[in-house]
């Protein structure tokens, strides 16, 4: 991506990234990625500096970036630093500019072009060699022990979409026992979290994802439905991040293992943020792409033998995401019984019951998969739930940060 001279920064407005705590030659401060992948340099920022990224808005030009940054900070910043700060952000293609639009063209024209959308946790979270996979997945499914009798009657589930050397028990635990209601499905529909998505963004793809076993066909009917109804300006606009999101591609690799001498086709969809529902006390369903999501998946389901898939996992708390205070064995304590509560109310599949749960908490334990699950249950609305496995996994080297998941049924 071209670096813009200074002057062509008018007003810099920050686009949408990764930002996590960090540590450069012992100083402290915040790492910036680009979650697209549309460049590889990642930027440090001291701690200092930190108070303007929020400033960086596309509202301020760099004079008044450099006085709402003294009058937060009282502390004076001179030009020439300012200016290096959104000349390094430039470069590392940060900004919401010109050249960045040109950057998300080209590359969704060439993800569009591509045969497939290629495997991003092989070889990462996951075994790359389709056997030694297969070994992996084989091996947590053989952990269950019994597979319940109604088994077959399953239509849909929630599993995590962490990585699998943490999550393997609870993966297995759902998929062992929805194993045989997959053998019987046409259609696997899986709703994955967004983690880059605007709020209540619904986006599809018309690419089919590929897994080290092959090719996995994307139901293009389903996805036209959808786009018919919902706009395809809305739900393309940004298709491009499937290339790099995780979370569809997490639950496909168990579908496909389990579906892989049974061709099936699947409709990828990934789901935004919730926040601004929460905050205003209004039900996602008011949502034209969502509304519109519901209603063709659940005339979906109503022709077709589908199994809905929410790629969800639950809590993230702990100084890694930000909390003050790690996490101890009663805090971990209080964390599972606040887990279970939700597993209860997911029980029963009630969107408006867990969307009411979810209010009331605040996104105080920053449940990473509220949309994805809120839209799954609107889709399997009255249908009995059963657990599949709970567990809290290590998010820091301490232990002091957890990630918690767990697995649900429905039938």
């Amino acid at each position: 991506m071209e670096i813009g001279h200074i002057s062509d920064q008018v007003n810099p407005k920050l686009r949408a990234i990764h930002m996590q705590p960090a540590v450069h030659q012992g100083q402290q401060g915040i790492l910036l990625a680009d979650p697209l992948g549309l460049s590889e340099r990642r930027l440090f920022v001291p701690t200092p500096l930190a108070p303007l990224l929020p400033l960086i808005d596309g509202s301020r030009d760099l004079g008044t970036l450099r006085t709402g940054f003294e009058l937060r900070t009282g502390i004076p910043i001179s030009p020439r630093v300012l200016e290096n700060l959104i000349s390094e952000l430039d470069a590392s293609g940060l900004l919401d500019n010109a050249q960045f639009a040109e950057a998300v063209k080209a590359a969704t024209d060439e993800y569009r072009q591509a045969k497939s959308r290629p495997p991003i946790m092989a070889g990462r979270s996951c075994p790359g060699d389709s056997q030694e996979l297969a070994a992996l997945l084989q091996g947590h499914l053989a952990g269950v022990a019994e597979v319940p009798p109604w088994a077959a009657a399953i239509k849909g589930v929630i599993s995590p979409h962490i990585d699998f050397p943490r999550g393997g028990p609870v993966y297995g635990s759902v998929w062992a026992t929805a194993a045989p209601a997959l053998k019987e499905a046409e259609l696997i529909v899986i709703l994955g979290t967004d983690h880059n998505g605007g709020e209540g963004e619904i986006t599809l793809t018309s690419q089919s994802y590929e897994t080290p076993w092959g090719l996995v066909p994307t139901d293009q009917e389903v996805v036209d439905k959808i786009a018919a109804l919902a706009g395809e300006d809305s739900v393309f606009g940004g298709e491009l991040r499937h290339r790099a999101e995780h979370s569809v591609e997490a639950a496909l690799i168990w579908a496909h293992y389990l579906t892989r001498e049974k061709p099936c086709r699947v409709v990828p969809i990934l789901c935004g943020s919730f926040e601004s529902f929460i905050q205003k006390n209004m039900s996602p369903s008011t949502s034209g792409a969502i509304s519109a999501t519901i209603e063709v998946l659940r005339d979906t389901a109503g022709r077709r033998r589908t199994i809905i898939v929410a790629a969800a996992d639950l809590a993230h708390v702990g100084p890694a995401f930000g909390d003050l205070l790690p996490l101890d064995l009663a805090a971990r304590a209080r964390l599972e019984g606040q887990d279970r509560r939700l597993i209860d109310i997911l029980g029963v599949a009630d969107p408006g019951a867990f969307f009411e749960e979810m209010r009331g908490d605040g996104d105080q334990r920053r449940i990473c998969g509220i949309p994805p699950v809120f839209i799954a249950l609107s889709v399997l609305s009255g249908l009995a739930g059963s657990p599949a496995g709970y567990a809290q996994c290590p998010a820091s080297e301490d232990g002091t940060s957890i990630v918690s998941i767990c697995g649900m049924v429905y039938y």
